[in-house]
């Protein structure tokens, strides 16, 4: 594999773990999966106006964060159930507009060589996402234990709430052409479940998540590249044998 898709990797694998573990503490492990799928009509345009896939899919989903926070906001509906019914008109709209091997590159993943300007968005977007995550994540925590408590702290919590939103949906751009629309809410979701499940402090999980989420992914790459297998499923294999493990080692004496 190399060095720049390698690096580039595991920068995405960090954020996805630092994006997960507030995923899961908010409850999102349905909606972690579902908001993925918004990616798929932007990759179809994409395709269709010859523009590079991942900016599409950038695009959708932050105009997927954008929607979903705004009918949130005024509907008091909840956030699953809002990304729930997006996700579905995502998927419908993205299965019309791409389609055969264009289609399924785009649910699992297609890696390959990377550009230099690739490999510098990329990491930039992995950068932010994983300075947000640390500089807010006692605010992120106030807000999600209670929103009164954070606002007569002077937390703007509709505001941390579209930019999580944004990092989560970023997070989820960097890390389509690794693992796919299908498999990407994994690796977000999986490694931050372990670290849940494990770790006994705000900073021993995010720690974790971020660790078990890099070694999935290289673990994943390297299987994929000995066994000429798809890098996407065995990633996700590789995050849900850690998680399996944990269940073991918790219960052991």
């Amino acid at each position: 594999m190399p060095a720049s898709a390698l690096v580039l990797s595991i920068a995405m694998a960090v954020a996805a773990g630092l994006v997960g573990s507030f995923a899961v503490m908010r409850r999102m492990t349905l909606a972690a999966d579902a908001i993925s799928h918004v990616a798929l009509p932007g990759i179809g345009l994409a395709l269709a106006f010859g523009v590079h896939p991942a900016l599409g899919a950038a695009a959708a989903l932050g105009l997927g964060a954008v929607l979903i926070w705004t009918l949130e906001s005024r509907t008091r509906i909840a956030t699953e159930t809002l990304i729930g019914v997006v996700f579905s008109t995502a998927l419908a709209v993205g299965s019309i507009l791409a389609s055969g091997d264009e289609l399924i590159d785009a649910l699992l993943g297609s890696p390959g060589a990377l550009t230099q300007g690739e490999l510098a968005i990329g990491l930039a977007g992995a950068i932010a996402v994983v300075v947000f995550v640390l500089v807010a994540r006692h605010r992120l925590l106030v807000a999600l234990v209670s929103p009164d408590i954070a606002r007569t702290a002077g937390v703007d919590v509709r505001r941390l709430d579209l930019i999580y939103l944004f990092a989560f949906a970023l997070t989820v751009a960097l890390g389509l052409r690794y693992l796919g629309v299908l498999l990407m809410g994994s690796l977000i979701i999986i490694p931050a479940a372990t670290a849940k499940y494990l770790a006994r402090s705000l900073r021993g999980m995010l720690t974790t998540a971020a660790l078990v989420a890099v070694f999935a992914t290289v673990a994943g790459d390297a299987l994929a590249t000995r066994f000429d297998r798809p890098t996407g499923p065995l990633i996700v294999m590789a995050a849900a044998g850690v998680f399996a493990v944990s269940l073991i080692a918790r219960r052991a004496p």
